[in-house]
């Protein structure tokens, strides 16, 4: 019985795949203050031209540089295996696979495009990089991927998750970084929210304007800014996460799964795993595809899609996205990487476009769901990733059901080694679940009034 599928070095995909030319609609472009679409130029200050170009690709394969798959090689092409102990104690006729993300060196996806992003800031003479992190997953592979191109890294860290996982800080620092909590007296932006919002577990949002701002306010030009998801070329340099599995599932036999699930934030590691399967689901296939999101913070289920910001501070373009209001600070869960008011655009354009269906899930049944994965298959997974286990939990108990035999394929998108004292509050019963109240959808809905509206 197969348990584990390994790709060999010459295996590894030497292109990225974008999704955009093959949308049957064309997402909307983003927006700059006079309400017309951003032109390339306009990113220059943030942005090498390389990214920018990807960015604004309309080519559905893009070659990976050699530097990148270098860099790659140190720990992929990564393993799919098979949950069958998993599978076991559910009872169902289900067969799970997942693609193990966590073999990275800074133990989660995130790798995957901060690699990629250094080299291309390296090659066009970038210092420094400056970036937000949510739990800290974002921000050590940046500072991990810095180190091994040369680079110095700033990372401000949303507060709540500085607090909760010191230990993310001290990783970024190992590897050369500089872990700021969020927001700060750094950045001018940063004071602002500061003096408004004096007691604030701080937001994602928050921490990219200072981030933004901490790039664009360096006179010499030398600093860039980078992301750790959200946007177009980052969710593309996700993608050969998903490419790798079609070629491990087609070593067993599996041309396409049934059910291909993600956890869902800014989007980049569901899209990753699932944008090569949605290709194949618009040319006909049947793949059930779900992001998943907390229900605290329930962006994609319950926001809005409507033009808005990527930041609190409003130094984004706009952007066609599902969305709490860029002003939403979410609640202080441990899932800090789901803890953003927006969803990726491409993401967002693939729910409007029918081709995933998000569901929102509450805190304790994601733990509950990582507490049954580590004492079934031995893995400990961050709070982010039990998202996804819990709703591969969902699927599995409706094949069970429905007396199906389906092939359902999630994202591991990091381990839990630094979430302990998540687990060790949820074990003392101090997590409480909680549903976003209706009355926080309106107020987002009049903050966006503002802005154009959003129409494929």
């Amino acid at each position: 019985m197969t348990t584990k599928v390994i790709l060999e070095n010459h295996e590894i995909p030497r292109q990225w795949y974008n999704i955009v030319p093959d949308f049957a609609r064309a997402p909307l472009p983003y927006l700059g203050p006079d309400g017309l679409p951003v032109r390339p130029e306009m990113m220059t200050p943030i942005f090498p031209m390389s990214l920018i170009e990807q960015e604004m690709s309309n080519q559905r394969w893009i070659d990976i540089p050699d530097p990148v798959l270098g860099a790659l090689l140190r720990w992929r092409p990564s393993p799919l295996r098979r949950a069958e102990a998993l599978e076991k104690f559910l009872g169902t006729p289900a067969k799970i696979f997942y693609k193990d993300e966590s073999v990275s060196p800074p133990g989660s996806h995130k790798a995957n495009t901060a690699v990629a992003q250094a080299y291309y800031n390296k090659i066009a003479g970038t210092k420094m990089l400056t970036t937000e992190t949510g739990a800290g997953q974002w921000g050590s592979a940046l500072s991990m991927a810095c180190a091994l191109f040369g680079l110095r890294c700033k990372v401000f860290m949303v507060r709540i998750s500085f607090d909760q996982k010191p230990f993310r800080k001290v990783l970024m620092e190992l590897w050369g970084g500089e872990c700021v909590p969020s927001p700060s007296n750094a950045t001018e932006v940063g004071r602002r929210f500061l003096e408004q919002y004096p007691d604030t577990p701080g937001s994602l949002g928050m921490a990219i304007s200072e981030a933004v701002e901490a790039a664009v306010s360096d006179s010499s030009g030398n600093t860039k800014y980078s992301l750790g998801s959200v946007l177009n070329h980052v969710l593309l340099h996700q993608t050969i996460i998903g490419l790798e599995a079609k070629k491990q599932l087609a070593k067993i036999g599996i041309k396409n799964p049934h059910v291909v699930i993600g956890c869902a934030g800014g989007g980049s590691n569901f899209a990753g795993l699932a944008f090569p399967f949605m290709k194949e689901k618009m040319e006909g296939a049947q793949i059930d595809i779900i992001p998943v999101e907390p229900a605290s913070c329930p962006s994609l289920t319950r926001g809005v899609f409507h033009y808005d910001h990527g930041d609190t501070g409003g130094m984004t373009p706009l952007m066609a996205m599902h969305t709490l209001g860029s002003t939403f600070i979410p609640e202080p869960i441990h899932a800090g990487g789901l803890r953003y008011h927006g969803m990726s655009p491409l993401v967002s354009h693939s729910v409007v476009e029918g081709l995933a269906t998000p569901c929102a899930i509450p805190q304790l049944e994601c733990f509950d769901a990582a507490v049954t994965w580590a004492r079934t298959e031995g893995y400990v997974v961050a709070p982010e990733t039990s998202h996804a286990i819990a709703a591969t939990i969902r699927e599995a108990k409706k094949a069970k059901e429905e007396g199906k035999e389906k092939v359902i394929l999630f994202n591991l998108s990091g381990h839990g080694f630094m979430d302990l004292a998540g687990y060790a509050k949820y074990f003392n019963g101090e997590l409480k679940n909680y549903d976003l109240p209706q009355e926080e959808i309106e107020k987002a809905k009049e903050t966006l009034a503002r802005f154009p509206t959003a129409k494929v």
